[in-house]
């Protein structure tokens, strides 16, 4: 959107359903349209979530206000600089004949004696679903105050919800839009800033010698021998559920290696003192029994 001209348009004379339909068969990211936003800072928050998890196409249904100085610009973030201005001003008649459409609502049905609102999945279970879908995908999201009627609601693929209070489920719509967009980042986001916490994940040889170590130590400990094996196991499970970076494992293995040496000392230095009291005892008893006879 130019300033001062409608979404959707370079000059305000723009039809934008007659817009280049998406073609079929892509894999992009799917696009995100609000319908009938009541206030611009909604759809300011919203573009920014895109922006945030790799979303790029953003389709209006009847906006309000968007002007270079509404709040849309002030809540969008780096998003002002091209997902706010290039977004598309679209009927929903238009989505629902060219997307497979995805309808957001915090309303369901119970069963499916009333099938508008139901069946419905949560974002989670909508994404592993739509990464197979070899469509163009909209995901829809309504007014703040009623969210989408049936009669929308009727017109659009499927329906998803986000799991919230039994007492509270209504959230606000720039909430909502940035739960679910987190919730489908893998079908916009090949990389995020995050580093790849399996690849720090400790090499097998040493998490093998924490293992081996640990073992060493309930030696050291003298640990009930019927039990070593068993407590040797559900050592072994701890580490491999927590997966220690190299650091820990060999953080660990040095303070296990350290306590088995250390009680191996002691208890080698407390040997060697019995050993040398019990020589003094029996000295002393045969001198006694000496001067006795």
């Amino acid at each position: 959107m130019t300033e001062g001209s409608e979404p959707g348009s370079q000059d305000g004379s723009t039809d934008a359903d007659d817009s280049e339909a998406p073609e079929s068969g892509g894999r992009s990211p799917p696009a995100v349209a609000v319908v009938d936003a009541q206030t611009s800072g909604n759809v300011g928050t919203i573009a920014r979530a895109m922006k945030n998890f790799g979303f790029e196409d953003l389709k209006l249904v009847d906006p309000p206000d968007l002007s270079r100085d509404s709040e849309a610009y002030g809540f969008a973030g780096q998003a002002r600089e091209d997902i706010l201005p290039n977004a598309d001003e679209v009927t929903l008649d238009h989505l629902a004949a060219n997307y497979h459409t995805v309808a957001l609502t915090a309303t369901t049905n119970e069963d499916s004696r009333k099938h508008v609102r139901f069946p419905f999945s949560t974002p989670a279970e909508l994404s592993e679903r739509l990464a197979t879908v070899d469509a163009p995908t909209c995901l829809v999201f309504g007014r703040e105050d009623v969210g989408l009627t049936n009669e929308e609601l009727a017109q659009l693929d499927e329906i998803c919800a986000i799991p919230a209070s039994e007492e509270y489920p209504s959230l606000n719509l720039g909430q909502a839009a940035t739960i679910t967009l987190y919730e489908l980042r893998n079908l916009a986001l090949d990389e995020n800033q995050l580093p790849d916490v399996e690849l720090e994940r400790a090499d097998e040889p040493i998490v093998e010698r924490l293992n081996d170590q640990f073992g060493e130590f309930l030696e050291a400990i003298d640990h009930p021998v019927e039990k070593r094996a068993k407590t040797g196991r559900l050592f072994r499970r701890l580490v491999g559920r927590a997966h220690p970076t190299d650091r820990e494992a060999r953080t660990l293995l040095g303070i296990f290696r350290r306590a088995s040496a250390h009680l191996n000392f002691y208890g080698d230095a407390d040997d060697a003192a019995a050993k040398n009291a019990d020589a003094k005892d029996g000295a002393a008893d045969a001198a006694a029994s000496d001067a006795e006879n």
